[in-house]
């Protein structure tokens, strides 16, 4: 595999100062985003396939052991105060479980029966997404998810770093991101991890995005959970409504801290629970209600 290969261009790097170590790093990080790129109308058919599952009830379930495991468990729990999704709308499985996000689990990767069972026991039906995520392309716990969750007939999609690859050929929608050799041989967490991350963040950001959860650029979506994000939400307001920053607050308060609400009461002179009402009218689409706004 690709990304077991020793790199040409970090044989000596033992040797080399601390600069000319990161230099190199830099330089092979730099790569990324062009094989990413390449990757783009998969990634674009994902997204679609997840805003169509989510739109009607379903949920996106990430699956990955190690690095690629902890990368889908960030994704999803940065999901709710992002977007205010509920905690199960996009949730991770990760081979160990939760014990293996801050040490490792010996052999639990390696164990196809364990994927199988960690996703049938989330009662997966047609309405759900499984993403599959493997920087090697072949973990076994992946590939017993990616099985379980096809035959249940749910969406499956594959991520991995080295094509063609097992997991890309279990999954529906595949996404292949073969970074090629890491400047430490093996070390996955590297070139193939940030691929991951990409992804995974285009995957979940364009997915929510297509749900009406972002107006303009703004974070219409955001759960107001502490002070940087009380401050978001009520500068968010603000400059939707057109109003100052205390009026803003004002119209927080009215709506619950619900930022699009609040928006809607302040626009359209409603009460909140009309704004609310409207709003599941609209699909949670805020654009459809009033408009694109410069700004």
């Amino acid at each position: 595999m690709l990304t077991e290969q020793p790199n040409p261009q970090s044989t000596h790097i033992d040797r080399l100062s601390a600069l000319e170590i990161v230099q190199i790093m830099n330089a092979e990080d730099a790569t990324v985003a062009a094989v990413v790129r390449a990757a783009l109308p998969e990634i674009a058919r994902a997204v679609e396939a997840a805003a169509d599952r989510l739109r009607r009830g379903g949920r996106m379930i990430y699956v990955g052991a190690g690095t690629s495991g902890r990368l889908g468990m960030l994704d999803a729990v940065e999901c709710v105060p992002t977007f205010s999704t509920e905690p199960d709308m996009v949730q991770a499985l990760i081979a160990g479980g939760m014990a293996a996000l801050t040490q490792a689990v010996e052999g639990a990767e390696d164990d196809p029966d364990a994927g199988r069972r960690d996703l049938l026991a989330l009662n997966v039906t047609e309405r759900d997404i499984v993403v599959g995520i493997a920087a090697s392309g072949r973990t076994p716990y992946v590939l017993g998810a990616l099985a379980a969750a096809n035959e249940r007939g749910a969406v499956t999609v594959g991520i991995a770093c080295n094509a063609p690859s097992p997991v890309l050929e279990a999954a529906q929608i595949n996404i292949a991101a073969p970074v090629g050799p890491e400047v430490i041989a093996g070390s996955t967490r590297l070139k193939a991890g940030t691929a991951q991350k990409m992804i995974l963040n285009m995957l979940s950001t364009a997915t929510m995005i297509s749900l009406g959860k972002v107006y303009g650029n703004r974070m219409v979506d955001v759960k107001v959970t502490n002070q940087k994000l009380a401050d978001r939400a009520r500068r968010i307001v603000s400059e939707v409504v057109g109003v100052d920053e205390e009026q803003a607050a004002r119209l927080l308060a009215l709506a619950d801290n619900q930022v699009k609400t609040a928006i809607v009461v302040g626009l359209l002179g409603i009460t909140p629970e009309e704004a609310r009402a409207r709003l599941v009218s609209a699909h949670g689409r805020l654009s459809a209600l009033i408009g694109e706004k410069d700004g």
